[in-house]
């Protein structure tokens, strides 16, 4: 069982909400789109839904073109940002709802309510109405609402983006262990990064209605294909420092001025020899390898650290070097005192270079 799209397009008027866009999520695969708000990704999965018609390009599930399908046709189950519960049924009534439209009999409809219900820890709360419970409980009915079924795929809307903190944490733990389970194809809508990160098999990042890289958790965050995804994906996010090549020494290492008059000479991918000296770059690198010393030298830049904040185990410093702002993580047993001027160090291999036209420079594999 798979879920197929081909150049799928979704117009609403002058306006390209999702713009050709090609993406396949196999057997048993968690995909999560991710992006920011009016990003398309919402409208793409309404169409896979069928609540939304297809401009253009096709829909296929289990190898079947669906496009001309009614929703109730498709043998999907999706759940909303909004639970959508019935306030008048029990929390048992809620979960067994979608299967009186199957002509399942009795039977067959208590025995599925137990499992999900055991699955999910409902069983306690079965005769509780919505109005009676906890947001987290609410969750958890609408993701067993949506799965008691057998359907094709599993569609959730941002479905996490109600609960608090600690719920959430929870949460995704619960949802991953049910999708394991379960072994359908699942697409998740959201906007937050560590969802998608700990739930997701692959990511697909979306920007302006298109796809910008689709790979594994892993790959998105260590190796972004653009300068969109490498700003997007990560927590704080990556340090971006605009920068001119000024000369190339061999094996990668390179010679970079930095606006306000400062430059640095440290190591990045080898096919920096490929670019003309004088070609406008953007470095990027994590705040967590970033490094720190008070002694100048080649690698790095001088900095200010502006504000410290304590994070428990870490320590996020905001640093400046009078045009540029960027954030570095230490362990928290380093010492970092606002006020400090400091060398801020590139170490070898840590920085990503992202050419004018904002694709990463990366050798091929």
């Amino acid at each position: 069982m798979t879920i197929e799209l081909k150049k799928l397009t979704k117009r609403f008027g002058s306006l390209t909400a999702v713009d050709a866009i090609d993406l396949d999520v196999g057997d048993g695969e968690v995909l999560c789109l991710l992006g920011p708000s009016g990003c398309g990704k919402t409208t793409t999965l309404r169409m896979v839904a069928g609540l939304e018609y297809a401009t253009e390009g096709d829909i296929y599930l289990q190898g079947a073109r669906v496009n001309d399908l009614a929703p109730r046709d498709r043998n999907v189950a999706m759940s909303f940002q909004f639970y959508a519960l019935y306030p008048s049924l029990s929390v048992a009534e809620n979960l067994a709802f979608p299967l009186h439209a199957d002509g399942l009999s009795r039977a067959e409809i208590e025995q599925r309510v137990k499992r999900i219900s055991d699955t999910l820890q409902l069983d306690k709360i079965l005769t509780r109405t919505p109005g009676q419970l906890a947001e987290g409980e609410k969750q958890r009915v609408a993701v067993g609402r949506s799965i008691i079924r057998d359907p094709q795929c599993f569609l959730f809307d941002e479905p996490l983006s109600r609960l608090d903190v600690q719920l959430r944490e929870e949460m995704r733990g619960e949802i991953k262990e049910v999708l394991q389970d379960l072994s359908k194809p699942t697409v998740i809508v959201t906007h937050d990064q560590l969802e998608a990160l700990t739930m997701a098999d692959r990511i697909a990042v979306m920007r302006d209605g298109r796809i910008e890289q689709v790979d594994t958790p892993h790959n998105v965050f260590q190796s972004p294909e653009n300068l969109f995804v490498a700003g997007f994906i990560g927590t704080p996010q990556m340090n971006l420092l605009p920068a001119t090549l000024t000369g190339t020494n061999g094996h990668g290492t390179a010679d970079f001025a930095i606006a306000g008059g400062q430059s640095m000479t440290i190591e990045v991918d080898p096919r920096i020899a490929d670019l003309a000296q004088g070609a406008n770059v953007t470095l990027g690198i994590r705040p967590r390898n970033l490094e720190i010393s008070h002694d100048p030298a080649p690698d790095g830049i001088s900095t200010k650290i502006d504000i410290v904040e304590p994070m428990g185990a870490e320590t996020l410093a905001h640093l400046s070097d009078g045009q540029h702002d960027l954030r570095l993580v230490a362990d928290w047993r380093v010492p970092l005192s606002e006020g400090d001027q400091v060398h801020t160090r590139f170490p070898p291999g840590a920085t990503h270079v992202f050419t004018e036209n904002e694709q990463v420079l990366r050798s091929a594999p």
